[in-house]
């Protein structure tokens, strides 16, 4: 089972902890007789480290695999379980999560590796002091080629989309990105992302409330169904760059992650006309 503080995880370490009035805490385990075996895609050898110290480590998470396991797809294979068994057959402890990206997003995802490292690095994502870039493929040429996309989204808990709001509600949250585009193409072009804020599925959302929907995209859609021809088996979106503060020694840290083959395929089609 897991143990979240007021939305954060704790570990062992945390067992002392004294609580106060206005501490919200949830247990995440199975009921007596309902656990099933954890689903699995591969042993943790089949990942992609791209950086792993004593207090971190930094994957390339592939398209179609969770970053962390979700209580509505509790039989879902993750990364996180993959780090997990890594870990453990190593004699270490399971990793704590600090931030995620969606299950048909590609890219860099850091886990820390004890409470101390998780939570310094989650201080710097509520700083916004990250560098996170993506990549992604979108329909049309976003004009002008380079700005800023600031929108207030709300979370729809029924539907399980991004909507956008009006500025004054309540429930809504500040969306913020800059973009450029990279490439254009006859009918779609090849754009960078940088999140400042880091709501979810917040590339997605804007880059449709702008007309340019994600080649691939199934949830976020925008026009006719005709004007997105181009057969794609995800979202064309890849966390390409992550940097951040090291938690421990302070000193900076900057990774990249390639394009997939799926997505230099896609590039190499939408070259080609």
């Amino acid at each position: 089972g897991q143990v979240f503080v007021n939305g954060a995880e704790v570990g062992l370490a945390a067992a002392a902890r004294r609580l106060v009035a206005g501490d919200v805490v949830r247990l995440w385990i199975d009921r007596p007789g309902s656990a099933t075996r954890r689903p699995r895609i591969g042993p943790s050898a089949d990942l992609d480290v791209v950086f792993e110290d004593d207090v971190l480590i930094v994957v390339n998470k592939p398209a179609g695999l969770l970053s962390v396991p979700l209580e509505r797809k509790v039989e879902a294979p993750s990364v996180y379980q993959q780090i997990e068994d890594r870990l453990r057959s190593h004699g270490k402890r399971r990793p704590f999560i600090v931030h995620r990206i969606d299950q048909d997003t590609s890219g860099l995802v850091v886990f820390a590796k004890d409470p101390s490292a998780q939570r310094r690095l989650k201080a710097q994502f509520a700083r916004r002091e990250p560098e996170r870039v993506y990549l992604a493929v979108v329909y049309g040429r976003p004009s002008p080629s380079s700005g800023t996309w600031r929108d207030t989204l709300v979370w729809d808990t029924k539907a399980l989309i991004q909507k956008e709001t009006h500025p004054r509600d309540p429930n809504g949250m500040e969306a913020v990105s800059e973009y450029h585009l990279v490439e254009a193409f006859r009918d779609t072009a090849l754009i960078e992302v940088r999140l400042i804020t880091g709501r979810r599925n917040q590339i997605r959302i804007q880059a449709r409330l702008r007309g340019h929907t994600l080649v691939g995209e199934e949830r976020y859609v925008y026009g006719p169904e005709a004007l997105r021809s181009i057969p794609f088996g995800r979202q064309a979106l890849h966390a390409f760059r992550l940097g951040f503060d090291h938690p421990v020694d302070e000193r900076e840290l900057a990774f990249e992650a390639p394009l997939p083959k799926d997505l230099q395929d896609l590039l190499g089609r939408v070259r080609r006309g």
